[in-house]
Protein backbone atom coordinates (compact mmCIF):
# COMPACT_ATOMS: atom_id res chain seq x y z
CA UNK A 1 0.00 0.00 0.00
CA UNK A 2 1.43 3.39 -0.96
CA UNK A 3 1.78 6.34 1.39
CA UNK A 4 -1.13 8.11 -0.31
CA UNK A 5 -3.34 5.13 0.09
CA UNK A 6 -2.44 4.91 3.76
CA UNK A 7 -3.17 8.55 4.45
CA UNK A 8 -6.31 8.76 2.32
CA UNK A 9 -7.93 5.36 2.15
CA UNK A 10 -10.90 5.57 -0.29
CA UNK A 11 -12.81 2.45 -1.12
CA UNK A 12 -14.55 1.75 -4.43
CA UNK A 13 -17.94 1.96 -2.68
CA UNK A 14 -17.14 5.48 -1.40
CA UNK A 15 -16.11 6.59 -4.89
CA UNK A 16 -19.46 5.35 -6.20
CA UNK A 17 -21.28 7.35 -3.53
CA UNK A 18 -19.37 10.52 -4.46
CA UNK A 19 -20.13 10.22 -8.20
CA UNK A 20 -23.89 11.20 -7.97
CA UNK A 21 -22.99 14.10 -5.70
CA UNK A 22 -20.45 15.31 -8.26
CA UNK A 23 -23.04 14.97 -11.03
CA UNK A 24 -25.58 16.96 -8.99
CA UNK A 25 -23.01 19.71 -8.37
CA UNK A 26 -22.11 19.75 -12.08
CA UNK A 27 -25.81 19.97 -13.12
CA UNK A 28 -26.40 22.82 -10.69
CA UNK A 29 -23.37 24.61 -12.09
CA UNK A 30 -24.60 24.25 -15.67
CA UNK A 31 -28.07 25.50 -14.66
CA UNK A 32 -26.49 28.48 -12.91
CA UNK A 33 -24.43 29.28 -15.99
CA UNK A 34 -27.55 29.13 -18.14
CA UNK A 35 -29.39 31.42 -15.71
CA UNK A 36 -26.54 33.92 -15.67
CA UNK A 37 -26.40 33.86 -19.48
CA UNK A 38 -30.17 34.42 -19.67
CA UNK A 39 -29.99 37.33 -17.22
CA UNK A 40 -27.10 38.83 -19.18
CA UNK A 41 -29.09 38.48 -22.41
CA UNK A 42 -32.13 40.02 -20.74
CA UNK A 43 -30.03 42.91 -19.47
CA UNK A 44 -28.56 43.55 -22.94
CA UNK A 45 -32.04 43.38 -24.51
CA UNK A 46 -33.44 45.72 -21.83
CA UNK A 47 -30.69 48.26 -22.51
CA UNK A 48 -31.21 48.12 -26.25
CA UNK A 49 -34.99 48.49 -25.92
CA UNK A 50 -34.83 51.20 -23.26
CA UNK A 51 -36.51 49.13 -20.53
CA UNK A 52 -33.54 49.73 -18.24
CA UNK A 53 -34.66 53.37 -18.20
CA UNK A 54 -38.01 52.27 -16.80
CA UNK A 55 -36.35 50.18 -14.09
CA UNK A 56 -33.91 52.97 -13.16
CA UNK A 57 -36.75 55.49 -12.92
CA UNK A 58 -38.69 53.14 -10.65
CA UNK A 59 -35.63 52.69 -8.39
CA UNK A 60 -34.96 56.44 -8.29
CA UNK A 61 -38.56 57.21 -7.30
CA UNK A 62 -38.55 54.52 -4.61
CA UNK A 63 -35.20 55.63 -3.16
CA UNK A 64 -34.91 59.37 -3.89
CA UNK A 65 -38.41 60.90 -4.21
CA UNK A 66 -39.41 63.12 -1.29
CA UNK A 67 -42.60 61.23 -0.43
CA UNK A 68 -43.24 57.51 -0.31
CA UNK A 69 -45.11 56.13 -3.33
CA UNK A 70 -46.70 52.70 -3.47
CA UNK A 71 -45.46 50.18 -6.01
CA UNK A 72 -48.98 49.50 -7.32
CA UNK A 73 -49.49 53.22 -8.01
CA UNK A 74 -46.26 53.40 -10.00
CA UNK A 75 -47.02 50.25 -11.98
CA UNK A 76 -50.54 51.48 -12.84
CA UNK A 77 -49.11 54.83 -13.93
CA UNK A 78 -46.56 53.09 -16.13
CA UNK A 79 -49.24 50.91 -17.77
CA UNK A 80 -51.50 53.92 -18.35
CA UNK A 81 -48.59 55.84 -19.86
CA UNK A 82 -47.73 52.99 -22.23
CA UNK A 83 -51.29 52.81 -23.54
CA UNK A 84 -51.55 56.60 -23.88
CA UNK A 85 -48.29 56.56 -25.88
CA UNK A 86 -50.21 54.73 -28.62
CA UNK A 87 -52.12 57.99 -29.29
CA UNK A 88 -55.20 55.90 -30.03
CA UNK A 89 -58.38 57.27 -28.42
CA UNK A 90 -59.94 53.80 -28.50
CA UNK A 91 -57.10 52.07 -26.60
CA UNK A 92 -57.28 52.72 -22.85
CA UNK A 93 -56.09 51.38 -19.52
CA UNK A 94 -59.05 50.35 -17.36
CA UNK A 95 -58.64 50.72 -13.61
CA UNK A 96 -61.02 48.87 -11.30
CA UNK A 97 -63.81 51.44 -11.63
CA UNK A 98 -63.53 51.74 -15.41
CA UNK A 99 -63.31 47.96 -15.87
CA UNK A 100 -66.40 47.44 -13.72
CA UNK A 101 -68.31 50.15 -15.59
CA UNK A 102 -67.40 48.64 -18.94
CA UNK A 103 -68.71 45.25 -17.86
CA UNK A 104 -71.92 46.89 -16.65
CA UNK A 105 -72.34 48.54 -20.05
CA UNK A 106 -71.78 45.21 -21.81
CA UNK A 107 -74.46 43.68 -19.59
CA UNK A 108 -76.78 46.48 -20.67
CA UNK A 109 -77.57 48.35 -17.42
CA UNK A 110 -75.77 51.21 -15.64
CA UNK A 111 -76.41 54.48 -13.84
CA UNK A 112 -76.04 57.45 -16.18
CA UNK A 113 -77.75 59.90 -18.50
CA UNK A 114 -78.16 57.65 -21.57
CA UNK A 115 -75.74 59.08 -24.09
CA UNK A 116 -73.21 57.34 -26.33
CA UNK A 117 -69.95 59.26 -26.80
CA UNK A 118 -66.86 59.10 -29.00
CA UNK A 119 -64.02 61.33 -30.21
CA UNK A 120 -64.43 63.13 -33.53
CA UNK A 121 -61.72 63.74 -36.13
CA UNK A 122 -60.46 66.72 -34.09
CA UNK A 123 -60.31 64.60 -30.92
CA UNK A 124 -63.27 66.44 -29.42
CA UNK A 125 -65.74 64.57 -27.21
CA UNK A 126 -68.83 64.13 -29.36
CA UNK A 127 -72.30 62.73 -28.78
CA UNK A 128 -72.82 59.81 -31.16
CA UNK A 129 -76.43 59.43 -30.06
CA UNK A 130 -78.70 59.93 -27.05
CA UNK A 131 -80.76 56.87 -26.13
CA UNK A 132 -84.51 57.42 -26.43
CA UNK A 133 -86.40 57.90 -23.17
CA UNK A 134 -83.26 58.67 -21.13
CA UNK A 135 -82.34 61.95 -19.37
CA UNK A 136 -80.14 62.94 -22.33
CA UNK A 137 -82.82 62.09 -24.87
CA UNK A 138 -85.59 63.91 -23.00
CA UNK A 139 -83.43 67.01 -22.47
CA UNK A 140 -82.86 67.43 -26.21
CA UNK A 141 -79.19 66.49 -26.49
CA UNK A 142 -78.50 65.60 -30.13
CA UNK A 143 -76.13 63.49 -32.20
CA UNK A 144 -73.14 65.65 -33.16
CA UNK A 145 -73.20 67.80 -30.02
CA UNK A 146 -69.68 68.52 -28.69
CA UNK A 147 -69.31 68.07 -24.92
CA UNK A 148 -67.00 70.86 -23.76
CA UNK A 149 -67.34 70.37 -19.98
CA UNK A 150 -68.59 67.71 -17.56
CA UNK A 151 -69.27 69.04 -14.06
CA UNK A 152 -67.01 72.00 -14.81
CA UNK A 153 -64.10 69.85 -16.05
CA UNK A 154 -62.72 70.67 -19.48
CA UNK A 155 -62.95 67.61 -21.75
CA UNK A 156 -59.96 68.59 -23.87
CA UNK A 157 -57.47 65.67 -23.92
CA UNK A 158 -59.94 63.56 -21.92
CA UNK A 159 -60.24 59.89 -22.93
CA UNK A 160 -63.60 58.27 -23.69
CA UNK A 161 -63.32 56.11 -20.57
CA UNK A 162 -62.57 59.11 -18.34
CA UNK A 163 -65.55 60.98 -19.78
CA UNK A 164 -67.82 57.94 -19.38
CA UNK A 165 -66.79 57.62 -15.73
CA UNK A 166 -67.78 61.26 -15.12
CA UNK A 167 -71.12 60.85 -16.91
CA UNK A 168 -72.07 57.68 -15.05
CA UNK A 169 -72.88 57.43 -11.36
CA UNK A 170 -75.53 56.63 -8.82
CA UNK A 171 -79.13 57.17 -10.01
CA UNK A 172 -80.55 60.37 -8.49
CA UNK A 173 -77.25 62.28 -8.59
CA UNK A 174 -76.75 65.28 -10.87
CA UNK A 175 -74.36 65.95 -13.73
CA UNK A 176 -73.83 69.23 -15.59
CA UNK A 177 -72.82 69.41 -19.26
CA UNK A 178 -71.62 72.33 -21.36
CA UNK A 179 -72.49 71.54 -24.98
CA UNK A 180 -71.37 73.22 -28.20
CA UNK A 181 -73.95 72.81 -30.96
CA UNK A 182 -72.10 73.50 -34.19
CA UNK A 183 -75.09 73.82 -36.54
CA UNK A 184 -76.64 76.46 -34.25
CA UNK A 185 -73.30 78.14 -33.44
CA UNK A 186 -74.01 78.35 -29.72
CA UNK A 187 -73.25 76.79 -26.32
CA UNK A 188 -75.91 75.10 -24.21
CA UNK A 189 -75.92 74.11 -20.55
CA UNK A 190 -77.70 70.92 -19.47
CA UNK A 191 -78.25 69.90 -15.85
CA UNK A 192 -79.35 66.29 -15.77
CA UNK A 193 -80.28 63.76 -13.09
CA UNK A 194 -78.80 60.30 -13.57
CA UNK A 195 -81.13 57.31 -13.86
CA UNK A 196 -80.73 53.55 -14.10
CA UNK A 197 -80.19 53.06 -17.82
CA UNK A 198 -81.40 49.78 -19.25
CA UNK A 199 -80.13 49.79 -22.82
CA UNK A 200 -82.82 48.28 -25.07
CA UNK A 201 -81.60 46.47 -28.16
CA UNK A 202 -84.48 45.79 -30.55
CA UNK A 203 -88.07 47.01 -30.89
CA UNK A 204 -90.60 46.48 -33.65
CA UNK A 205 -94.05 47.48 -34.86
CA UNK A 206 -96.23 47.39 -37.94
CA UNK A 207 -96.46 50.87 -39.47
CA UNK A 208 -99.98 52.26 -39.19
CA UNK A 209 -101.46 53.28 -42.52
CA UNK A 210 -98.96 51.21 -44.48
CA UNK A 211 -100.29 47.64 -44.72
CA UNK A 212 -97.68 44.93 -44.77
CA UNK A 213 -94.71 47.14 -43.78
CA UNK A 214 -92.86 46.20 -40.60
CA UNK A 215 -90.41 48.39 -38.72
CA UNK A 216 -87.40 47.13 -36.73
CA UNK A 217 -85.21 49.47 -34.69
CA UNK A 218 -81.85 48.21 -33.41
CA UNK A 219 -80.46 50.66 -30.85
CA UNK A 220 -77.35 48.83 -29.65
CA UNK A 221 -75.53 45.55 -30.21
CA UNK A 222 -75.37 43.49 -27.04
CA UNK A 223 -74.11 39.90 -27.06
CA UNK A 224 -76.42 38.88 -24.22
CA UNK A 225 -79.73 40.12 -25.62
CA UNK A 226 -79.75 41.68 -29.11
CA UNK A 227 -80.30 38.59 -31.24
CA UNK A 228 -82.69 36.98 -28.77
CA UNK A 229 -84.77 40.16 -28.92
CA UNK A 230 -84.50 40.25 -32.73
CA UNK A 231 -85.96 36.76 -33.02
CA UNK A 232 -88.84 37.74 -30.75
CA UNK A 233 -89.59 40.89 -32.74
CA UNK A 234 -89.35 39.07 -36.09
CA UNK A 235 -91.86 36.52 -34.79
CA UNK A 236 -94.27 39.38 -34.01
CA UNK A 237 -93.89 40.80 -37.52
CA UNK A 238 -94.38 37.36 -39.07
CA UNK A 239 -97.56 36.91 -37.03
CA UNK A 240 -98.74 40.27 -38.42
CA UNK A 241 -97.94 39.01 -41.95
CA UNK A 242 -95.42 41.65 -42.91
CA UNK A 243 -94.37 41.78 -46.57
CA UNK A 244 -91.51 44.29 -46.31
CA UNK A 245 -89.34 45.63 -43.48
CA UNK A 246 -87.47 48.82 -42.57
CA UNK A 247 -84.37 48.24 -40.42
CA UNK A 248 -83.57 51.45 -38.51
CA UNK A 249 -79.89 51.77 -37.49
CA UNK A 250 -79.97 55.55 -37.00
CA UNK A 251 -78.27 56.63 -33.79
CA UNK A 252 -76.95 53.11 -33.20
CA UNK A 253 -73.42 53.62 -31.82
CA UNK A 254 -72.38 49.98 -32.24
CA UNK A 255 -71.47 47.49 -29.54
CA UNK A 256 -70.49 43.84 -29.73
CA UNK A 257 -68.92 42.64 -32.99
CA UNK A 258 -70.19 39.06 -32.68
CA UNK A 259 -73.75 40.30 -32.08
CA UNK A 260 -73.60 42.51 -35.18
CA UNK A 261 -72.31 39.70 -37.40
CA UNK A 262 -74.99 37.37 -36.08
CA UNK A 263 -77.75 39.93 -36.70
CA UNK A 264 -76.51 40.72 -40.21
CA UNK A 265 -76.93 37.06 -41.15
CA UNK A 266 -80.70 37.39 -40.87
CA UNK A 267 -80.79 40.01 -43.65
CA UNK A 268 -78.09 39.06 -46.19
CA UNK A 269 -78.81 37.35 -49.51
CA UNK A 270 -75.20 36.15 -49.62
CA UNK A 271 -71.90 36.57 -47.78
CA UNK A 272 -69.55 37.56 -46.49
CA UNK A 273 -70.59 39.83 -43.63
CA UNK A 274 -67.24 41.49 -42.94
CA UNK A 275 -63.49 41.20 -43.49
CA UNK A 276 -61.43 41.42 -40.28
CA UNK A 277 -57.82 42.53 -40.86
CA UNK A 278 -55.14 41.53 -38.32
CA UNK A 279 -51.91 43.36 -37.53
CA UNK A 280 -49.97 41.03 -39.83
CA UNK A 281 -52.26 42.00 -42.71
CA UNK A 282 -54.02 38.64 -42.70
CA UNK A 283 -57.77 38.80 -43.42
CA UNK A 284 -60.44 36.70 -41.78
CA UNK A 285 -63.60 36.57 -43.87
CA UNK A 286 -66.69 36.09 -41.69
CA UNK A 287 -69.61 34.36 -43.41
CA UNK A 288 -73.26 35.00 -42.53
CA UNK A 289 -75.04 32.87 -39.97
CA UNK A 290 -78.72 31.91 -39.76
CA UNK A 291 -78.94 31.52 -43.53
CA UNK A 292 -81.90 29.16 -43.05
CA UNK A 293 -83.72 31.85 -41.03
CA UNK A 294 -83.02 34.71 -43.43
CA UNK A 295 -85.59 37.48 -43.79
CA UNK A 296 -86.77 37.13 -47.39
CA UNK A 297 -88.99 40.21 -47.73
CA UNK A 298 -87.80 43.49 -49.34
CA UNK A 299 -85.51 45.50 -47.04
CA UNK A 300 -84.71 49.20 -46.58
CA UNK A 301 -82.12 50.31 -44.00
CA UNK A 302 -82.07 53.74 -42.33
CA UNK A 303 -78.66 55.19 -41.33
CA UNK A 304 -77.23 58.55 -40.24
CA UNK A 305 -74.17 60.14 -38.65
CA UNK A 306 -74.99 58.40 -35.38
CA UNK A 307 -74.70 54.95 -37.00
CA UNK A 308 -71.23 53.79 -35.96
CA UNK A 309 -68.94 50.79 -35.64
CA UNK A 310 -70.96 47.56 -35.38
CA UNK A 311 -74.01 49.15 -37.00
CA UNK A 312 -71.76 50.13 -39.94
CA UNK A 313 -70.73 46.49 -40.26
CA UNK A 314 -74.40 45.55 -40.73
CA UNK A 315 -75.15 48.48 -43.07
CA UNK A 316 -71.99 47.90 -45.14
CA UNK A 317 -72.73 44.20 -45.52
CA UNK A 318 -76.32 44.86 -46.64
CA UNK A 319 -75.19 47.49 -49.16
CA UNK A 320 -72.25 45.56 -50.62
CA UNK A 321 -74.20 42.32 -51.04
CA UNK A 322 -77.23 44.05 -52.59
CA UNK A 323 -79.47 42.74 -49.82
CA UNK A 324 -81.28 46.02 -49.24
CA UNK A 325 -81.35 49.77 -49.94
CA UNK A 326 -79.67 52.25 -47.58
CA UNK A 327 -81.49 55.54 -46.95
CA UNK A 328 -80.39 58.55 -44.87
CA UNK A 329 -77.04 60.32 -44.43
CA UNK A 330 -73.38 59.24 -44.31
CA UNK A 331 -72.54 57.07 -41.30
CA UNK A 332 -70.05 57.95 -38.54
CA UNK A 333 -66.97 56.15 -39.89
CA UNK A 334 -65.42 53.91 -37.21
CA UNK A 335 -63.78 50.88 -38.78
CA UNK A 336 -61.67 49.62 -35.88
CA UNK A 337 -62.17 46.67 -33.53
CA UNK A 338 -61.21 46.78 -29.86
CA UNK A 339 -60.53 43.81 -27.59
CA UNK A 340 -60.67 43.96 -23.78
CA UNK A 341 -57.93 42.06 -21.93
CA UNK A 342 -57.97 41.35 -18.21
CA UNK A 343 -54.85 42.33 -16.27
CA UNK A 344 -56.07 40.64 -13.10
CA UNK A 345 -57.09 42.32 -9.88
CA UNK A 346 -60.25 43.72 -11.48
CA UNK A 347 -58.27 45.80 -13.99
CA UNK A 348 -57.87 45.55 -17.73
CA UNK A 349 -56.78 47.18 -20.94
CA UNK A 350 -58.80 47.82 -24.09
CA UNK A 351 -56.69 47.77 -27.24
CA UNK A 352 -57.39 48.29 -30.91
CA UNK A 353 -56.51 44.88 -32.30
CA UNK A 354 -58.07 44.81 -35.78
CA UNK A 355 -59.68 46.89 -38.45
CA UNK A 356 -62.58 45.80 -40.58
CA UNK A 357 -63.52 46.17 -44.22
CA UNK A 358 -66.94 45.80 -45.81
CA UNK A 359 -67.53 42.68 -47.95
CA UNK A 360 -66.42 44.68 -51.00
CA UNK A 361 -63.12 45.62 -49.31
CA UNK A 362 -64.08 49.22 -48.41
CA UNK A 363 -62.20 50.75 -45.47
CA UNK A 364 -64.83 53.04 -43.92
CA UNK A 365 -62.71 54.39 -41.03
CA UNK A 366 -63.05 58.20 -40.82
CA UNK A 367 -65.04 58.05 -44.08
CA UNK A 368 -68.33 56.38 -43.25
CA UNK A 369 -70.78 54.72 -45.63
CA UNK A 370 -72.72 56.77 -48.16
CA UNK A 371 -76.34 55.56 -48.43
CA UNK A 372 -77.90 54.59 -51.77
CA UNK A 373 -80.47 57.35 -51.25
CA UNK A 374 -79.18 60.44 -49.43
CA UNK A 375 -81.80 62.47 -47.59
CA UNK A 376 -81.28 64.87 -44.70
CA UNK A 377 -83.61 65.09 -41.72
CA UNK A 378 -84.62 68.81 -41.51
CA UNK A 379 -84.31 70.59 -38.18
CA UNK A 380 -87.44 71.89 -36.48
CA UNK A 381 -89.90 69.41 -37.96
CA UNK A 382 -91.87 66.62 -36.31
CA UNK A 383 -92.04 64.74 -39.59
CA UNK A 384 -89.54 61.91 -40.06
CA UNK A 385 -88.74 62.50 -43.73
CA UNK A 386 -86.12 59.75 -43.82
CA UNK A 387 -88.63 57.17 -42.62
CA UNK A 388 -91.20 58.52 -45.08
CA UNK A 389 -88.70 58.06 -47.92
CA UNK A 390 -87.96 54.50 -46.77
CA UNK A 391 -91.69 53.73 -46.76
CA UNK A 392 -92.05 55.20 -50.26
CA UNK A 393 -89.22 53.03 -51.61
CA UNK A 394 -90.54 49.91 -49.92
CA UNK A 395 -94.10 50.43 -51.13
CA UNK A 396 -92.82 50.85 -54.68
CA UNK A 397 -90.89 47.58 -54.38
CA UNK A 398 -93.94 45.74 -53.05
CA UNK A 399 -96.07 47.19 -55.85
CA UNK A 400 -93.60 46.01 -58.50
CA UNK A 401 -93.44 42.55 -56.92
CA UNK A 402 -97.23 42.31 -56.98
CA UNK A 403 -97.36 43.32 -60.65
CA UNK A 404 -94.63 40.83 -61.54
CA UNK A 405 -96.56 38.05 -59.77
Amino acid sequence: MSEDETLFPVTTREVDRLRPRFLRISSAGVALLFLLAALAGLFIWARKSGLDKLVRTYILIKTQYLEEVGTAELVNGAVKGMVEALKDPYSVYLDEDAYRELNLQIEGTFGGIGVEIDLDRDQQLIVVSPLPGTPAGRAGIKSGDIIREINGRDTKNMTIVEAANLLRGQPGTEVSLLIWRKDENRSLRFNLVREQIAVPSVTSRMLAGHPGIGYLQVMHFNRASTNAQLRQELSKLEAARYRGVILDLRGNPGGDLEAAVELAGYFLKKGPVVRIVHREGIEDIWPPRHVQQRVKVPLVVLVDGGSASASEIVAGAIKDTGSGILVGTRTFGKGLVQTVFSLGGGEGVKLTTNKYLTPGGLDIHKKGILPDVVIEQPEGTDSDVQLEKAIEILEEQLKNEKQAA
